[in-house]
């Protein structure tokens, strides 16, 4: 299913680029004439069939080969590689900010939830998960960078990584704006997944045995929550990774978004494919990953594809029993 998934939303997005531009006019200039549109296109490869462009395209994703930029002629993949110098780490410290600012705050509106600062801190999760990411970077760009001058505003080292502080620095603002957003809806799946478990009879059962609130949680209430934010936590990093790509152009960063709104201007099909398919390719991963994390925590999952073998048995011995009986 993973792999039928990608070839899907890989020949969805072949043909919808296709459809929607034709690379031919990025390349031209105003006055071309019918040969140099001609020559244009036969350089890039657009005047064949489309059936052939789709076969070479497969040929191209099976080697793992992205193609040449045709507006640069730069290798797609290498580019890729190189602007995830940004975009990784703003993903992934975006996503453990998210994480710690989430959990207390989602199981401290569930545990207070009938109290007003319960429903206070529920309430500005709602807030915050509605609020859009690029709306928010604004804002902290006018008062942390313009207004207060502590960060900032964008950019990023022409050196990279070989000054981790300063690269640090630059990315202050863009972890905060995605981590706010995103540690919003996160906390809003940490507050519905703890007050399902605080309703459950075998909570009930182990505080009645003598257990704290803490180790009743902690023993019977965490594994049973983590299967469902599992899932969860899968779809936050591919949204944090999404929001990513969007927040890199708010604040100038070389990243993927970068790249991936240059090649929509040039209309430059391998640059848009590439980071298309690779943020596809990860979210699906993602998924993938989670399904799997799922089976090895939670027994009952491993068994759900042939549950129904596994039963009968059961059923004939419990047959035989009342028979006997």
């Amino acid at each position: 299913m993973l792999l039928l998934a990608f070839v899907l939303a890989a020949t969805i997005l072949f043909v919808v680029l296709r459809v929607l531009g034709n690379p031919v006019f990025a390349l031209i200039s105003v006055g071309a004439t019918d040969a140099d549109i001609a020559a244009a296109a036969a350089r890039l490869g657009v005047d064949r069939p489309i059936w052939e462009q789709y076969v070479d395209y497969l040929r191209q994703l099976v080697t793992l080969d992205l193609g040449q930029s045709f507006t640069n002629r730069l290798s797609v993949g290498d580019e890729i590689v190189r602007r995830l110098n940004v975009t990784l780490p703003l993903t992934l410290f975006s996503f453990l900010l998210a994480v710690l600012i989430a959990v207390p705050v989602g199981f401290f509106a569930a545990w207070k939830s009938r109290t007003w600062y319960g429903a206070t801190f529920s309430a500005l999760s709602q807030l915050g998960g509605a609020v859009p990411v690029f709306w928010v970077g604004i804002l902290l760009v006018a008062v942390l960078s313009l207004g207060w001058r502590v960060f900032p505003a964008g950019g990023f080292p022409r050196t990279d990584w070989e000054d981790p502080g300063a690269a640090l620095y630059a990315l202050v603002l863009p972890v905060m704006t995605i981590a706010l957003v995103a540690g919003s809806d996160l906390a809003r799946y940490v507050r519905s997944a703890t007050l399902d478990i605080l309703g459950q009879q075998y909570m009930r059962a182990a505080r009645a045995t003598g257990q704290s609130f803490g180790t009743a949680l902690w023993r019977h209430g965490v594994r049973n929550a983590v299967v469902p934010v599992i899932s969860i936590l899968a779809i936050m990093l591919s949204t944090t990774f999404v929001g990513a790509v969007v927040i890199e152009r708010v604040f100038a960063l070389p990243g993927l978004g970068d790249m991936l709104l240059v090649g929509i201007k040039e209309q430059d099909f391998p640059s848009v494919q590439g980071v298309l398919l690779f943020s596809t390719a990860l979210v699906l991963l993602l998924g993938f990953a989670a399904d799997v994390i799922q089976r090895l925590i939670d027994p009952r999952l491993r068994g759900s594809l042939s549950g129904n073998r596994r039963a009968a048995p059961a059923r004939e011995d419990a047959a035989a029993v009342e028979v006997t009986a």
